[in-house]
């Protein structure tokens, strides 16, 4: 049998080489999820690149190519790679992607423009002025082929059509996402997971304590205690931390310098005062609180309620009598005399 070898980096992902046709690993390697790639020539997990090996998966597959006779070596390295060159690396993968998609749409297209040709080549061999097949005359036969002919003909064209308009559609997807990847809302929603996460991977390493329950009767309070990650958790979660401080500190700079070229803008409760008028989802609406990361407006669907906006999300901001808000050095300047527009209320 084959000496296989199954290798993780975060650069590649993970692999598996010294696999051959036939050989009988591909059924094992379906079996435990792998898939296969053209364009690397080799099986592969599936989003595995740019993470953590995924261990339990990996140790499946090599025990289960082991009992099949094959031998396996594991080799992994799991260290992270710094985060501007992941992003340039996806940002390369995807315009490569989109070159691809793109050739495919154009190939469709000529495929799809050749079948309407033979629909319309087809349709030019029936009699004219839609002659109806004369039954039992000579040209019977030759008339039915031309008519099947030409019905095969539109149904390849329609076929054809509506698989470059697929192929298309996918293609016109995939050239935006690098773009949806980078939008403002998106940006500043992300940094606001990443500083979740790495205070909770802080909480781990450090130990902390939090109160279950408090008895109304006698004030005594029932804490649960995390002692300090130790060990080889501890080793993790300091590489956890320390990838995820990183990654935090690449997409600050982003918004930063979406802030700087007026792309996004800072909003925060020191901009943003009860009163104020705030675009929230295409519509003005008036802010009735303002909180630490959000400000309380009433109900966009018109209830009693309110709802809460995160300032990411703001598009605009106008005072309470509808002049502009600007933000200028991290201030708030009122521009006096902005029209305030037939949404402003």
């Amino acid at each position: 049998m084959s000496a296989l070898t199954i290798t993780h980096t975060h650069a590649e992902g993970t692999l598996i080489d010294g696999t051959s046709r036939g050989d009988g690993s591909a059924e094992i390697l379906k079996a435990q999820r792998w898939r296969w790639s053209r364009n690397l020539g080799s099986w592969y997990i599936p989003q595995s690149r740019d993470r953590r090996a995924k261990l339990p998966q990996i140790n499946a597959t090599a025990a289960a190519l082991r009992a099949a006779g094959f031998t396996v070596d594991v080799d992994i390295d799991d260290t992270y790679r710094p985060t501007p060159d992941v992003e340039a690396d996806k940002i390369a993968r995807q315009a490569a992607r989109v070159d691809a998609l793109d050739a495919k749409a154009d190939r469709k297209a000529g495929t799809a423009e050749a079948a309407w040709a033979a629909d319309q080549a087809a349709h030019d061999a029936l009699p004219e002025g839609g002659e109806p097949i004369k039954v039992g005359h000579h040209s019977e036969t030759r008339h039915r082929r031309a008519v099947e002919k030409s019905w095969n003909a539109l149904g390849k064209a329609v076929a054809a059509e509506r698989e470059a308009a697929t192929a298309r559609g996918r293609a016109d997807a995939a050239a935006k996402t690098t773009d949806r990847r980078y939008a403002p809302v998106t940006v500043a929603r992300r940094i606001d997971k990443l500083t979740a996460e790495l205070r909770r991977l802080e909480r781990d390493r450090d130990g902390y304590t939090r109160t279950l329950h408090t008895d109304k009767q006698t004030g005594q309070k029932y804490v649960e205690t995390h002692e300090a990650a130790s060990g080889d958790y501890r080793e993790r979660v300091l590489a956890e931390i320390e990838h995820t401080a990183d990654e935090l500190a690449y997409w600050k700079g982003v918004r930063a310098h979406q802030i700087d070229a007026g792309t996004a803008t800072a909003y925060n409760r020191d901009v943003v005062a009860v009163g104020d008028l705030v675009r929230y989802v295409g519509h003005f609406h008036r802010v009735l609180k303002v909180n630490a990361k959000t400000v309380t407006i009433g109900s966009i669907v018109g209830g009693s309620w309110t709802d809460r906006v995160p300032y990411s999300e703001i598009r605009g901001l106008r005072d309470g009598d509808g002049n502009g808000v600007r933000i200028v050095d991290g201030a708030r300047v009122v521009d006096t005399g902005t029209d305030t527009g037939p949404d402003a209320a």
